[in-house]
């Protein structure tokens, strides 16, 4: 019998639908057909249905945190069922262990052939056992026949696990030592926090501090302009002298000798310009320009594609490519052709054909995955979810825009001369507006407004009255990142590479397309960050981690070029995997070493005071210590002297507020928690006391 392993429950429902199939309790039966002539199983993972080990499962002296025992590096690393998926992995073990053939149905990428053939090799699947890859962009009906019928061979696509393998064993082994040495170090200069780090997450954080070093840094000084309104008959137009003046005095001694004077305008200059449609959308573009125009979290507009692919309306979206193949290119008319259901107005004109562009169809340009595009299956709009719709939009109107024609203006520039001094006019006029008919409802940038002023009909040597004016501004500092910035920085931080040796590696980025977003949500779940109206701050505890690891591997994107470079080249079978842990192992005992040697230097005085005043609630009961509130509970800082007092951060089933604690500490009892639920199932309302170092509920009386 052949078994199809998906992904994810939803994944496994599309890959049968396009056959005679009946839902069983744990997997899907698909019946003969001429694709299937014996039936198929379709089976299904949870995401990571099996994890790396932990550290004590290694060694029970790694369990406990302390630097005599680092840096921990396993001799071979192990892996175990991940929490709560045990009961699913035992209800799938056995169809892939009485398997004649597996088709590996994972998301066609590093992560996903790194999730089947884990799941495999746990399952104890003999190795005679014959293995394909399916490997589909899209899930649609039709395409998911097509990839059945074109199944890959599985060593072809094997050395994605062996990418995803090293990547996964070399983080475990970075992050680990890294995180476990920073947060020992920073207890022993009184920091009770726990400090993740990590060769992505650390070099971003890195350089989310720097732009804010650089706006502290900055120091906001006056400048001086020369404006001027020019006029004629009924007509009036402004022009800006190029000079920027840091003294004021020159300014107005220019102002002053040209003040009251005529202007003549000494040259009109008009070019056609022409700007082409934008390109596909790759995860990245699209994660910025979504944030950028809806403010949505890249994070959340993962989710929001990942959605629309699994339910057939959209391609792969996890690509790192704006080309698709020219067998994809031929799929755009028919696709166009059923937008017209929801896009009926903008697919009225006639559209050109872009199937012989490179802009857009480009072989070369398309590695695993081409650019995300819109199937041929249309959503209901109005069953999607508000951002569903948003990103929808956005991915269907890239494609529509495509083939519209150029967008093509008349640019004018003129110089108007008051004296020797000359002023710069700008004018834009629409010749064909083309392409930007797709977008309409989009705000221009600043420079877009800018040259949209109407110029009237100018001629070289035309004399105007003129009215010049000073205009006082101040230098304005870098502006701090939006989350949608961070997309494009870890995409481009190559350029942040200071080895001469790794330029080679200056287009690498930090992470990829997959997990991008996942790095930034790391750091804000980790209090590293937090963003306000869009805007990224670093907080106190990240400014600390920044400090510590200053001139460290951790701190530099240099690390990750060098990474992904070549977990590149163990994906395309360019490259053996062993000399890549090989080398993270001693990475691992450099970090831990230099951490060491660094640590009596780190200045946490400032961070320190923020940082204790944030997680203090109260004072110990047993021995007067601060209590500290951590990620799960609250415990006293004494513990490092062997003080084991804790109280949980929520009971049965309900988190209990800071204020409450406080209350706890004082002696006093808790406000009213309702909606508590007992080991029955029923649930009641009451307060909390502490009594004896033991929480006691205290009803009401009737």
């Amino acid at each position: 019998m052949i078994t199809i392993l998906a992904e994810k429950p939803d994944q496994g429902r599309k890959l049968a639908a396009p056959f005679r199939h009946k839902k069983e309790q744990s997997f899907i039966q698909i019946e003969p057909c001429s694709q299937f002539p014996k039936g198929a199983k379709v089976i299904w993972a949870i995401g990571h249905l099996c994890k790396l080990q932990d550290p004590k499962k290694y060694n029970p002296d790694w369990e406990k945190w302390n630097l005599e025992s680092l840096p921990i590096i396993p001799e071979k690393f192990q892996y175990q069922m991940a929490e709560g998926k045990s009961s699913h992995f035992k209800a799938i073990k056995d169809h892939l262990k009485t398997a004649q053939e597996i088709i590996i149905a994972t998301d066609p990428a590093r992560e996903g052939e790194y999730i089947a053939r884990v799941i495999i090799q746990m399952a104890g699947v003999p190795k005679t056992t014959s293995i394909k890859r399916f490997w589909c962009s899209s899930l649609t009906e039709s395409a998911i026949k097509k990839g059945f019928e074109n199944l890959r061979p599985g060593e072809e696509t094997k050395p994605l696990y062996y990418e995803a393998k090293a990547r996964s064993e070399s983080d475990w082994i970075v992050g680990i030592n890294s995180s476990r040495v920073y947060t020992l170090l920073m207890r022993r200069r009184g920091i009770p926090e726990a400090f993740s780090t990590g060769r992505v997450q650390t070099p971003l954080l890195t350089l989310i501090r720097g732009r804010e070093e650089e706006i502290e840094r900055f120091k906001a000084e006056p400048f001086w302009e020369l404006e001027a309104i020019f006029a004629f008959s009924q007509h009036k137009f402004k022009g800006k002298h190029q000079t920027r003046f840091s003294e004021k005095e020159k300014a107005a001694t220019i102002l002053h000798e040209i003040q009251g004077k005529n202007g003549i305008v000494t040259s009109v200059n008009t070019e056609l310009k022409t700007t082409k449609p934008p390109m596909f959308h790759s995860l990245s573009t699209l994660q910025t320009k979504l944030n950028r125009k809806h403010k949505l979290a890249p994070a959340k507009v993962l989710e929001l594609a990942q959605s629309l692919y699994e339910r057939g309306y959209i391609s792969y979206p996890r690509s790192d490519s704006q080309h698709v193949t020219v067998a994809e290119a031929s799929t755009f008319p028919g696709i166009l052709n059923s937008l017209k259901s929801c896009y009926k107005s903008l697919l009225n004109s006639n559209l050109k054909d872009i199937s012989g562009e490179k802009r857009y169809v480009d072989e070369k340009k398309v590695s695993d995955h081409y650019a995300i595009i819109p199937t041929d299956q249309i959503p209901d709009l109005d069953k999607l979810s508000p951002d569903e719709k948003k990103t929808y939009d956005e991915i269907a109107r890239s494609l529509i825009a495509a083939h519209y024609p150029d967008h093509k203006f008349n640019q004018t520039t003129v110089i108007t001369n008051i004296e020797k001094y000359e002023f710069k006019t700008t004018g834009k006029q629409v010749v064909v507006n083309g392409w930007k008919d797709v977008y309409q409802d989009e705000k221009s940038d600043d420079q877009d407004k800018e040259n949209q002023q109407q110029l009237p009909p100018l001629q070289q040597g035309q004399q105007v009255e003129a009215a010049p004016s000073l205009k006082e501004g101040m230098t304005q500092p870098p502006k701090r990142y939006t989350e949608g910035d961070l997309i494009s920085l870890m995409k481009t931080a190559g350029k942040h590479i200071e080895d001469e040796e790794l330029s080679s590696m200056k287009s690498m980025g930090l992470g990829t397309e997959a997990t991008r977003s996942g790095m930034i949500q790391t750091l804000k779940d980790r209090e590293y960050i937090v963003v306000t109206k869009n805007t990224v701050w670093v907080t106190e505890k990240g400014k600390l981690l920044v400090m510590a690891v200053q001139g460290s591997a951790l701190a530099k994107p240099d690390l990750t070029a060098k990474w992904e470079q070549y977990l590149y080249q163990i994906g395309q079978g360019q490259k053996p995997s062993a000399p890549f842990i090989e080398t993270s192992k001693k990475l691992a005992k450099t970090i831990v070493d230099q951490a060491k040697l660094n640590a009596e230097n780190w200045d946490v005085s400032a961070a320190a005071q923020e940082i204790k005043a944030k997680l203090h609630v109260g004072k110990c009961p047993l021995c007067g210590e601060d209590v500290a509130a951590r990620k799960s509970f609250y415990g006293c800082n004494g513990y490092q002297k062997g003080c084991k007092f804790t109280i949980p951060g929520a009971i049965l089933g309900k988190k209990i507020s800071e204020a409450n604690i406080r209350k706890l500490l004082e002696g006093k009892k808790s406000g009213i928690i309702k909606g508590l639920k007992s080991k029955a199932g029923k649930t009641f309302d009451a307060a909390l006391k502490l009594e004896n170092q033991e929480i006691k509920f205290v009803f009401a009386k009737k």
